[in-house]
C-alpha cells in the first residue's frame, strides 16, 4: 500500500493556496527588512531596552510556567477522566480567550481597584511578567501532561512495588521518562511568552524601558512613535526568526523525529 495514502489530488490545489496564504506575508516580510540598517536598527537604544525587556520578562516567565505548570500538569495527568477534562478545559481557556480579554482579567485581579490591588503590580515590569505567564502557562502544561500520561503508570507502579518513595518515582521515573515534553513545553512557553502583545498592552502598559517588549514596540513605531519602522521591521524578524529556531526545537525533541 502507497504510504501517500489515496487522497484526490485535486485537493492539492486549495492547499497550495492555503500555503501561500501562510508564507507569502512572511516573505513580504522579510523583503521589508533594510539590511544596510539592519544592524544598526536592532542595536539602537530603544531596540535594545525592548528585546532586553522580551527576553527578561520572557525567561521569568518560563521560569514561573515551570515551577507552577509541571505540578499541574502531573495533577492533571495523574487524575480520573472527569478531573482531567475539568482542569485541562480550565488551562485551555486562555488559549481561546482573545489576550485582551485577559489583561482585562488580570488588570481586574492586580488592578488598583482590584482584589490583589494592595500589591501595586498593575503598569510595572512584573506585570508583564505576569501577563506573559497567563498567555504562555498552558502550553507548558499541555505539553507536559500530554508526555506523562503517555508514558503511563507501570514503571511507577513497579517502583513503588520495589519500595521506591514518591519523590524517588518522581525524580528517577516520572519526569526523565517526561523529558521531551517538558523540553517542547519550554521552548513553546518561552517563544508564546515573548510573543505576548495583547495582555501586556492592557495590563502592563507601554513605557519604553519598563513595560515596552518587542511586540509593543513595534506596534508602538507603525502607530508614529517610538523606535522608526525601520527597527520595528528588523524586530519583526527577529521574532520570525526566534519561532521558526522554536519550531524546529520542538520538531528535533519529538519521538520519531524527521531528521
Amino acid at each position: 500500500m502507497s504510504e501517500r495514502g489515496y487522497t484526490p489530488r485535486v485537493l492539492a490545489l486549495p492547499a497550495i493556496v492555503a500555503l501561500a496564504f501562510l508564507v507569502l506575508p512572511l516573505i513580504a516580510l522579510v523583503a521589508r527588512v533594510e539590511w544596510s540598517t539592519f544592524l544598526a536598527d536592532v542595536t539602537s537604544p530603544a531596540a535594545v531596552a525592548a528585546l532586553g525587556l522580551s527576553l527578561g520578562t520572557g525567561l521569568a516567565a518560563t521560569l514561573v510556567c515551570i515551577v507552577l505548570g509541571v505540578p499541574l500538569a502531573l495533577l492533571i495527568a495523574r487524575s480520573g477522566p472527569r478531573v482531567a477534562a475539568l482542569l485541562r478545559a480550565a488551562v485551555t481557556v486562555p488559549l481561546v480567550l482573545p489576550p485582551m480579554v485577559g489583561g482585562i482579567a488580570l488588570l481586574y485581579l492586580f488592578g488598583r481597584s482590584g482584589w490583589l490591588g494592595e500589591w501595586g503590580l498593575s503598569f510595572t515590569t512584573p506585570a508583564v511578567v505576569l501577563a506573559q505567564t497567563f498567555v504562555a502557562l498552558p502550553f507548558l502544561v499541555l505539553a507536559v501532561e500530554g508526555a506523562v500520561r503517555a508514558t503511563g503508570v507501570d514503571y511507577e507502579r513497579t517502583a513503588a512495588a520495589l519500595g521506591a518513595g514518591r519523590w524517588t518515582i518522581l525524580w528517577r521515573i516520572t519526569l526523565p521518562l517526561a523529558v521531551p515534553g517538558i523540553v517542547a513545553g519550554v521552548v513553546l512557553c518561552f517563544a508564546r511568552a515573548i510573543g505576548e502583545f495583547g495582555a501586556t498592552a492592557l495590563f502592563a502598559g507601554n513605557r519604553p524601558g519598563v513595560t515596552q517588549t518587542m511586540p509593543l514596540a513595534i506596534y508602538t513605531a507603525f502607530n508614529g512613535a517610538g523606535v522608526t519602522q525601520g527597527t520595528a521591521v528588523a524586530l519583526a524578524l527577529l521574532l520570525l526568526a526566534a519561532a521558526i529556531i522554536v519550531l524546529l526545537l520542538v520538531r528535533g525533541w519529538r519521538p520519531g523525529a524527521v531528521r
